[in-house]
């Protein structure tokens, strides 16, 4: 059969990688595909593609004449961000074109309106390259765990802010100083908004949470906290009591309803997320049938990202010919079984809590606290009270709570941060045994 001719959106990065992977296993590919692919047209400059390799593809500067080729069967959507992004795979698909895409954002902001689309014109839209990199997570819980009830999921979904916290863990540095040197070595942005501050992640979780439920994709209503508040003696209590912790992104099912969210988390050593350590990824899921699976690998990078596009890319040519209303469903579900099930606001959600604040060195302060507390009906799992330094008359105090609801815990911050004796703001960090 003649070779399947694709589009290339991009050369950077991942569409370096992308070019590389599908040139260096062009042999492999072809065996599991059925048939060549072959990239024959892509947006860049010319000296980028002679540098992968792609000097007989036809290059343009203007990625609209790319996805005009009318020879071009499959588009590649490698520019990230939203705009042009969006226009021109909603422009691919009402010309009857395959899409593959990583641009996570893409997908959880704008995914129910392209997969209708896609739908509606009978093509494709893959996106495996949009959530964790190299790991197949999409596909294994599409597919792979496709007999199973699926009661929740917990992922490290962004390196770059697992770099930072791994880092501030091992050699008790600030944030700040770390954050910068992810920087300088690749790991983070320029403006580092989107890793650190979990809007990234919030991307990830909100494509995961779609597949694993079955409910539209609803990025709006996840909850997005970041790590730069996380200080190096957080860190430190942690481990003292046990815990690592770690940015996750959480999806449950909750009482007919779903939690989504994401923020940093305190979760015993012996977890299994709680060694996953530098930019890795991973994310672990709890189904009725199989009990608990981790997926781990690289979160992102040139091949890593590429083997999940050219993943993709093999699963589109491989159903070319196949009845549209056959194929594996966009996001795991028939479009019409989707659930409406409500996303819990994120006062309604329980977890346990680590509480740190700075109170002063005196009688009846853990009193007070613990009697606030209590009129919130929240249980004190642990006390932890440090001495105080020389000189000092407070002292840092860290309680541990059993789960309750985030309203209560909101209340009792409150009060306790009115209290004479505490100083400052109460640190909140939330906390999961994912078991």
């Amino acid at each position: 059969m003649k070779p399947v001719k694709i589009g290339l959106l991009g050369l950077g990065t991942v569409g370096g990688g992308t070019a590389t992977v599908l040139q260096r296993n062009a042999d492999e590919i072809a065996r599991r595909a059925g048939r060549g692919i072959v990239v024959t047209h892509a947006a860049r400059n010319r000296e980028r593609a002679d540098a992968l390799g792609l000097a007989q593809t036809r290059i343009s500067t203007d990625p609209w004449d790319v996805v005009g080729d009318p020879e071009i069967a499959v588009v590649v959507e490698l520019i990230g961000g939203e705009h042009p992004a969006l226009d021109l795979v909603m422009s691919a698909i009402t010309q009857g074109k395959h899409v593959v895409t990583a641009n996570k954002a893409l997908i959880a902001l704008h995914g129910n309106q392209i997969f209708a689309a896609a739908r509606e014109h009978g093509v494709m839209v893959a996106f495996e390259g949009a959530v964790a990199g190299g790991i197949p997570i999409i596909k294994a819980i599409r597919e792979g765990l496709a007999g199973n009830d699926i009661e929740w999921l917990a992922g490290i979904i962004n390196g770059t802010s697992n770099y930072v916290l791994t880092e501030m863990r091992e050699h008790a540095r600030e944030f700040s100083e770390v954050l910068h040197e992810a920087q300088q070595l690749g790991y983070a942005e320029a403006d580092p908004t989107f890793d650190v501050e979990g809007i990234d992640a919030a991307h990830k979780l909100t494509i995961l949470a779609s597949i694993a439920f079955g409910v539209p994709l609803q990025f709006d209503r996840v909850y997005t906290e970041g790590i730069s508040r996380i200080t190096p003696d957080d860190i430190a209590y942690a481990g003292e009591l046990g815990y690592r912790i770690k940015h996750l992104g959480i999806a449950r099912r909750t009482f007919g309803a779903v939690e989504l969210r994401v923020h940093p988390t305190l979760i015993p050593e012996r977890c299994l997320l709680a060694s996953v350590d530098g930019v890795m990824n991973a994310v672990l899921v709890k189904a009725d049938a199989v009990g608990q699976t981790l997926y781990y690998g690289p979160g992102a990078g040139a091949e890593p990202t590429a083997s999940a596009v050219v993943a993709d890319l093999v699963e589109v040519v491989r159903t070319l010919t196949a009845d549209p209303e056959n194929r594996v469903p966009h996001l795991a579900f028939q479009p019409d079984a989707l659930s409406d099930a409500r996303v819990l606001d994120m006062e309604e959600v329980e977890s346990a809590y680590y509480l740190r604040m700075r109170a002063q060195d005196q009688p009846g302060v853990l009193a007070d606290i613990s009697r606030i507390l209590g009129d919130s009906r929240i249980s004190i799992e642990a006390v932890v009270q440090k001495e105080p330094a020389a000189g000092e008359t407070s002292v840092p105090l860290i309680l541990l709570t059993r789960r309750v609801q985030e309203r209560r815990v909101s209340q009792a911050i409150a009060a306790i941060e009115q209290l004479p004796s505490v100083a400052g703001d109460v640190v909140r960090i939330r906390m999961e045994t994912l078991e």
